[in-house]
């Protein structure tokens, strides 16, 4: 099995390379799990982000990341975004995103009373990874549905181009590994 090495807040993790696509191999890197890699990088990301009155994320992988940043900012209060409506949810607002590592349509959706708490406020988006930049955008969505506002967007990992951008805050890039075509 082919790894990539990635070197992350002080920390050296060794990520297998894995195929999502017939032409796109990525380095899966998963941080459910890796608390010592958690709290780490949200030290880190603490010293780069921008003030916010709270946090966002969407299920599943950022939950770690979004739960340690808002303890050591010592906010009460954060925000998951969830992929599917839940029964205990009243009047869900509700956004469509494709995920590059799911590769499937899929919703992320607030309560309402949750949506209620965003109106007028400043968030800050958080993820583990910003690839294609679609999960990020869905949120930003959702925010601004409720009536919130966009304080950032920031991530541990910038995968392939998402690094070239300007309007993220990230760690560290995370190349993508294009499938040469076989002859």
């Amino acid at each position: 099995m082919h790894e990539y090495t990635l070197k992350v807040a002080g920390l050296e993790r060794k990520l297998p390379i894995v195929r999502i696509s017939d032409t796109l191999d990525i380095a899966s890197f998963v941080i459910l799990g890796d608390s010592e890699l958690v709290i780490r990088a949200a030290e880190a990301l603490k010293e780069k982000i921008p003030d916010a009155d709270y946090l966002i994320t969407a299920e599943a992988k950022g939950i770690p990341l979004v739960q340690e940043l808002a303890h050591i900012l010592g906010m009460k209060r954060y925000f998951v975004a969830r992929k599917s409506i839940k029964p205990y949810m009243t009047e869900p607002f509700v956004t469509e995103v494709f995920s590059i590592t799911t590769q499937k349509k899929q919703i992320l959706c607030l309560e309402k009373e949750e949506s209620d708490l965003i109106r007028g406020k400043r968030l800050l988006i958080i993820d583990d990874v910003i690839s294609t930049g679609e999960s990020i955008k869905a949120l930003e969505t959702l925010v601004r549905k409720a009536g919130g506002m966009i304080a950032g967007k920031a991530a541990i990992l910038a995968e392939g181009d998402a690094a070239d951008r300007k309007d993220i805050t990230y760690l560290e890039r995370l190349p993508l590994f294009p499938v040469k075509p076989s002859k």
